[in-house]
């Protein structure tokens, strides 16, 4: 039997219950208390905890700061000629790429320079040819010029989460950058996801993603040897849950109109100003 979820704010979708962990901003090298803590208290044996990326790395302080980064010849010209122009108007409209990414990739700023330069100095060209989303870095919560990286080891991250929850229960960490699928195998542009799912592909993995069917978000970490198409249906759940939120910062250029400030002046304080969803708990009806 459930735990009453009278007092317990919660919503439905379709046969699961998603239950949000609401939270200031997880600073860089904070722990995860604030997330473990109430899902101590309110999950219980087969339900799911699903952690979006980008609190898990800031708390291993996988923070890079791109202001320390020249930008080279290549990054600019990945930049402009590459991701502003050829995919702005040719290949993201011959591919049918989203709107708001191609409109985004219109108004590609220089600062973006830096953004590429470091693309390519941790991760290589095959990922810097990626036109958006990079690697998997955020650059929408983090602050002032930081840009956090994926975490480190998320498989294991989520099997020690589970160990200090302490019940039986499931505990993925995901990216919302999109897992594909054609010919019947799944891939993803980022450096990592669980297994069953084909990682490191780049630019490689997002052309040919363009031409397969989006999955949605990515399963990057898991504490359970769980089907991709499971973990895909809960990563999906979880999203669904984060795009209904007004304090969603799914993009750099949603910081201004969630914190009322530029993406360069982002503080702490700032970031800490508003609630945050950094997970949900999601359990079967």
């Amino acid at each position: 039997m459930s735990k009453n979820l009278e007092n317990i704010k919660h919503i439905t979708n379709g046969d699961y219950i998603v239950i949000p962990i609401e939270t200031g901003y997880i600073k860089p090298n904070e722990n995860l208390n604030s997330i473990i803590n109430p899902a101590k208290e309110i999950m219980e044996d087969g339900d799911y905890l699903v952690i979006a990326e980008t609190p898990v790395s800031v708390s291993q302080g996988r923070l890079v700061d791109e202001s320390n980064y020249s930008p080279s010849l290549k990054a600019k010209f990945l930049t402009t000629v590459w991701s502003k122009y050829l995919w702005g108007y040719v290949f993201g409209p011959i591919l049918g790429i989203k709107k708001r990414t191609i409109k985004n990739l219109r108004r590609l700023p220089k600062e973006t320079y830096a953004h590429k330069e470091v693309v390519l100095q941790l991760y290589g060209l095959k990922h810097a040819l990626k036109p958006a989303s990079e690697a998997g870095i955020d650059l929408s919560n983090a602050p002032g010029t930081c840009v956090s990286l994926l975490p480190e080891n998320p498989q294991k991250v989520a099997k020690q989460l589970k160990a200090e929850i302490g019940k039986n229960v499931c505990v993925m960490i995901i990216d919302t950058d999109a897992t594909y699928k054609k010919n019947g195998k799944y891939f993803t542009g980022l450096p990592i996801a669980i297994d069953g799912i084909e990682a490191n592909k780049g630019v490689i993995g997002y052309v040919k993603g363009q031409l397969g069917e989006n999955m949605g978000s990515t399963p990057l970490g898991c504490s359970e040897n769980i089907s991709v198409e499971e973990g895909l249906k809960i990563a999906n759940i979880a999203e669904d849950y984060q795009k209904s939120l007004a304090t969603e910062m799914s993009t750099i250029h949603s910081v201004k109109s969630v914190l009322g400030t530029d993406e360069s002046s982002v503080t702490i304080e700032a970031l800490d100003s508003i609630t945050h969803t950094p997970a949900v708990i999601i359990r079967k009806k």
